[in-house]
């Protein structure tokens, strides 16, 4: 089933021809909702074959494919208001320092994106997902390199999406797929492929990364790669609420199995009364979770060792303990640490690495100068967490300080709720600084689409031969910056 380079290059080729049938914004716009229309009448299929194939559970199966068609038509509302585009308009101006042209400025396509599939969403990072769906609204066809833990599902949507493809008289090259480790590697050099985006692990996205920018016209490569996200517990919070905070994050970090990118991995709570009451909330909550099962054999061993490895470590205490259940399950648990622990540098540091599955680890803190000292210490990541006490988030106390410590940490930064869910919706960012991503931009919300775009201008162009997008009389109806003023 695995594609050969033969293959490979096949599938980019038709990619490539295809771009033109997704110039027009409205047939673009149509293909989406009618992709998203499409895999909602086959979603009984879809998600019989996602759950043989992942064990992830009919209903968080069926959410996610609600989640993904929405995401599509949501691509689909944005295609079609074109603000996308940043359309300006700058009129010549010889007053100016030094003197401004005819200057006319829009975003086109980047061309073929490689989409790199991640395991834990088989839809909404996968096929269908969020860098599928973007990248066709921005006009690019895609190549999927399709996941090997559903390679069936994988294909049917595939299917789906070319079907939806057909009905609008667009090629069904637009969503090409293709199977095997090989074939990734293939598809991130070859030379007509314009772009790339990847949601998995550090080592594999990193090659992958390391491989767009050595090729002899690199391009961009926006992976999601890896993420701690961090948590802190302030002691007036604890104190507050300490039991409602517990239960909250037994049921975050083992949300799916804790196999959300956005898992809280590393949670900084007080020690004396309060964080004591806090951990055996957590503790009654985690122990009363039953075993679940993991996306592979691979993950599961992974996990197993990396928490046996954790759980060695000097001073670390395991309330519940994380591992093994039967032969194809895990058991849901967390570890403790002492902050003072994570301060320097040495073999605690493994506790600042993502164990993926359902596992965090508490680190019991002294006083603030303790958080802050490990704080600085961490490496980037989607999301960064504080839990205040009501008088901090009215603005008493360190409430402004720490988010202003939590923001160079993280893409998202949350107050008094959980990381897990991501919202699709425009303000929404899912990224962060390395190595959560490894680039600046977002894989989830409207502005995913500029990804795929590179800016224009042109200069002293008549209005003949300029592109209908920056004529003077707008006639697509654009937002724009018409000589610096914003026009809806």
């Amino acid at each position: 089933m695995e594609a050969t380079a033969q293959e490979v290059d096949a599938a980019v080729r038709a990619a490539h021809d295809a771009r033109g049938a997704l110039a027009d914004r409205g047939v673009r716009a149509a293909f989406l909702r009618t992709a998203a229309e499409e895999l909602e009448a086959a979603k009984d299929g879809l998600v019989e074959t996602a759950d043989a194939e992942t064990a992830l559970g009919t209903v968080r199966l069926t959410g996610e494919l609600a989640r993904t068609c929405y995401q599509l038509r949501a691509f689909a509302d944005i295609v079609d208001e074109g603000a996308f585009l940043d359309v300006v308009i700058d009129h010549p101006d010889d007053t100016a320092t030094p003197p401004v042209p005819d200057l006319r400025r829009y975003k086109v396509p980047l061309g073929v994106v490689a989409v790199y599939s991640a395991s834990n969403f088989p839809f909404a990072f996968s096929v269908p997902g969020g860098d599928t769906a973007s990248a066709l609204a921005a006009g690019c066809p895609v190549v999927v390199k399709a996941h090997p833990d559903h390679p069936a599902l994988s294909e049917r949507v595939a299917a789906v999406l070319r079907r939806a493809a057909a009905r609008h008289g667009l090629p069904e090259a637009v969503v090409g797929l293709v199977h095997g480790f090989e074939a990734g590697i293939e598809l991130i050099k070859h030379p007509l492929v314009a772009a790339a985006g990847f949601t998995g692990s550090v080592r594999g996205g990193r090659a992958l990364f390391d491989a767009a920018a050595a090729r002899p016209v690199p391009i961009p490569f926006h992976g999601e790669l890896g993420s701690l996200n961090p948590v802190l517990v302030t002691e007036a919070a604890a104190a507050e609420r300490a039991e409602e905070i517990g239960s909250g994050l037994a049921g975050s970090m083992t949300l799916g199995v804790g196999q959300f990118c956005v898992k809280p991995g590393l949670v900084f709570a007080p020690s004396g009364d309060a964080g004591d009451r806090l951990v055996k909330s957590l503790t009654d909550t985690v122990g009363g979770t039953g075993a679940g099962v993991l996306l592979d054999h691979r993950m599961r061993e992974n996990f197993v060792a990396g928490v046996a490895e954790r759980a060695q470590l000097p001073d670390v205490e395991a309330p519940v303990a994380p591992g093994a259940g039967d032969e194809h399950t895990v058991s849901p648990g967390f570890l403790t640490v002492p902050a003072g622990r994570l301060v320097e540098e040495g073999e605690h540091d493994l506790l600042l690495e993502e164990c993926f599955g359902p596992v965090t680890v508490v680190a019991r803190y002294e006083d603030e100068a303790e958080v802050r000292s490990v704080l600085t210490r961490l490496p980037g990541n989607l999301t960064a967490t504080v839990h205040l006490s009501e008088r901090e988030a009215a603005g008493e106390g360190r409430g402004t300080e720490i988010l202003e410590e939590l923001t160079p940490l993280a893409g998202r930064v949350l107050v008094n709720a959980w990381p897990t869910g991501v919202a699709v919706a425009p303000a929404q960012h899912h990224g962060g600084p390395y190595p959560a991503t490894t680039s600046t931009s977002t894989s989830v919300g409207g502005t995913a689409v500029e990804r795929w775009l590179r800016p224009v201008a042109y200069q002293n162009t008549p209005e003949a031969l300029l592109p209908p997008e920056l004529r003077d009389d707008n006639p697509l109806g654009l937002p724009r910056r018409f000589n610096g003023r914003l026009e809806r």
